[in-house]
Parts: structure tokens; sequence; C-alpha cells
């Protein structure tokens, strides 16, 4: 059996993950935890094969936690989890020693499939994670727009998911549906990413987007 651990500070998400994971006979979701701080403890008492690792969470994120746990002897596996695949996020994820980076669009059967492949000791990466290590493998890695990317950095998770959504094209109505969530929810995630990107017109939400290349 390959014991895992679930991190991640949305609940949906958490339960997704769950319904994913849950019905494999190899698989052993023993515990999970809404943020970093907490992900330590139930590491520790657990002792999971593997880790679902969240990157922006409260308390303490992701690449804190996986730095933390990887200096600890016979740490477990880090299958890191986003929504976006950001330049600077990945490379230092991996640089920290993370053992795969998936996207969390990524369908079930490939999770899966990394869950196991992380377990042995395989490394996993999304196919545009994958492009970004060659680039910079290859010395020809940039980011496209620096500064987009700093901006959206301030941004939390499900701000950022918004935001991609608006630079997609999506309605309020479509973007509740495709995040299951309420369309009050959303109007109040673009409120605070106007504030936060000083603006208050989704085009130039949707430049910023593709400016830090998340599109």
């Amino acid at each position: 059996m390959i014991r895992v651990v679930i991190v991640d500070d949305d609940p949906m998400v958490r339960t997704g993950l769950r319904l994913i994971l849950g019905g494999e006979p190899d698989l052993d979701l023993v515990g999970e935890a809404a943020d970093g701080k907490r992900a330590m403890a139930v590491i520790r008492d657990l002792r999971p094969d593997v880790v679902l690792m969240d990157i922006r969470m409260p308390e303490q994120d992701g690449l804190t936690t996986t730095e933390l746990l990887l200096s600890r002897p016979s740490p477990p596996r880090i299958l890191v989890l986003t929504t976006f695949d950001a330049d600077d996020m990945v490379m230092r994820a991996l640089r920290l020693g993370a053992h795969g980076f998936l996207l969390k669009d990524t369908p079930p059967p490939k999770m899966i499939e990394a869950v196991r492949a992380v377990a042995k000791g395989e490394p996993v990466l999304s196919p545009s994670v994958a492009q970004q290590v060659i680039a910079a493998a290859t010395g020809r890695y940039e980011p496209q727009r620096p500064e987009a990317a700093r901006e959206l950095a301030t941004l939390t998770e499900r701000e950022r998911e918004v935001a991609i959504e608006v630079a997609k094209g999506s309605s309020n109505a479509e973007i509740a549906r495709d995040l299951s969530v309420s369309v009050a929810t959303v109007k109040a995630n673009v409120t605070r990413i106007f504030a936060k990107l000083g603006t208050d017109n989704r085009v130039h939400v949707a430049n910023k987007v593709r400016d830090a290349g998340l599109l």
C-alpha cells in the first residue's frame, strides 16, 4: 500500500482528490491538512510515502513546508499540485527537491499514475512544466513578463483561478459553474483582484494573466 497525505487549504480540492484516489486498491489516504504547519505534524505522525502538496496556503506555504519536510530523515516523496505553472514556482519547487509537479486539472488517471510513479522514485512533471525544465537546462529559460508575474503573485490561489477564468473570457456565472462556487463568491474575488491589480477592467486582468504566461 502507498500511504498518501493530502495538503491543501481548499476543502473542495481535498474532497476531489479523495474521490480520485480513494477507490484505488493500492492507495491508502491516511490523512490530510489544510495548511503547512498542520501538515508538518500530520506527516510526522502518519509517516506517509507520498504527500500531495499545494503551494499557496495560509500559515505556511507549500514550498516552505516541502523544504522543511525534505530536511528530515527519511522524508516522504513530495508531489506538488497547483492551479498554475508559474515559472518561478516550478523551478523553486524542483530546486527544493520536490519529486513531481502537476497541475490540479491533470486528468484523474494521470493523477493516479503520478502518485504511483513518485512512490517508486520516478520523477513526474506536467507537460508544460517539463518544457520549462528543458528550457532552463538549455539556457533558454526566461519568464515572459516578470512584473506581471509579481503582480499576480499577490493574489490568493482562488483569486488566481478566477483571474485565469476571466482571461479566458468566462462570465461570472460560467466561472461559478466551473469552479463550483457561488456567483457571489466569484464577484467578491473579482472585486479583490481589481483592487490588488489597481484596475476595474476585466481586459486589464486578462492582459496581466497572459503576460505572466498563465494561459
